[in-house]
């Protein structure tokens, strides 16, 4: 089945370019300049990725990133935020609407496929995949099934690649994991893609850990390495 890809961008340059080589790609892309156009496209054609502008003549592309998120009917759909801007705030806020990933204006046009590509097939090898019903790591606790994540008897909000990525971390506990070798595997991003979202997001991660976090460990030099006992 062919997949479907919607591209909300108000410059139109930047959207027949991407267009052309998703395209090429077999992939079918519809294009909406603006919030308005974006929402009528994902109602109609209920695309299987978006990419988004943040900047877009009616409004935020954050705002629009939020409701998607925050609708049942369209939370599930990945979400590729394209700026021009680097702030790490920017890519923060993304992240904590639920934003899959983001791609820094001037982009490779290359790797954004690849981008594409892989979160679609994350998305097909998740939803084939079990997993046992919970997982408690000293004052840690994951259930698997529900996506939740408890620090004592206090859910925490996580995102879905937070969630992810956590829960990665502590199927290889105790085994340092580089940063290349997390973005193959949690992000199922190739080794052409570069992007600095896995520090972005341990960060994040260690925030809402709260206490918990420094069982996230940061080996220097190579990556990352989630504690092998909880004390």
């Amino acid at each position: 089945m062919t997949s479907r890809v919607l591209i909300i961008e108000d410059e139109p340059d930047i959207r027949k370019t991407i267009d052309y080589n998703l395209s090429k790609e077999s992939f079918k892309v519809f294009q909406a300049g603006s919030i308005a156009e974006g929402e009528k496209s994902i109602s109609d054609n209920s695309p299987d990725v978006i990419i988004l502008d943040l900047m877009l003549p009616d409004g935020s592309g954050l705002t629009l990133c939020r409701d998607i998120k925050s609708d049942d009917k369209t939370k599930h759909i990945p979400v590729i935020l394209l700026t021009a801007k680097a702030d790490e705030v920017d890519r923060v806020i993304g992240f904590e609407l639920g934003a899959d990933d983001y791609v820094t204006k001037p982009f490779s046009v290359r790797e954004l496929i690849l981008r594409v590509k892989a979160i679609l097939k994350r998305g097909v090898s998740e939803t084939t995949k079990g997993d046992e019903e919970e997982f408690i790591f000293g004052e840690l606790k994951l259930n698997l099934d529900a996506h939740q994540i408890f620090i004592g008897n206090n859910e925490i909000s996580f995102t879905a690649l937070e969630f992810r990525l956590l829960k990665h971390l502590i199927d290889r506990r105790g085994r340092v994991q580089s940063r290349d070798q997390l973005l193959e595997e949690v992000w199922g991003y190739s080794a052409e893609v570069t992007t600095r979202t896995v520090d972005t997001h341990i960060k994040r991660l260690r925030e809402k850990l709260g206490s918990t976090g420094e069982y996230i460990q940061t080996i220097r030099g190579v990556g990352y390495r989630f504690s092998k006992t909880p004390h």
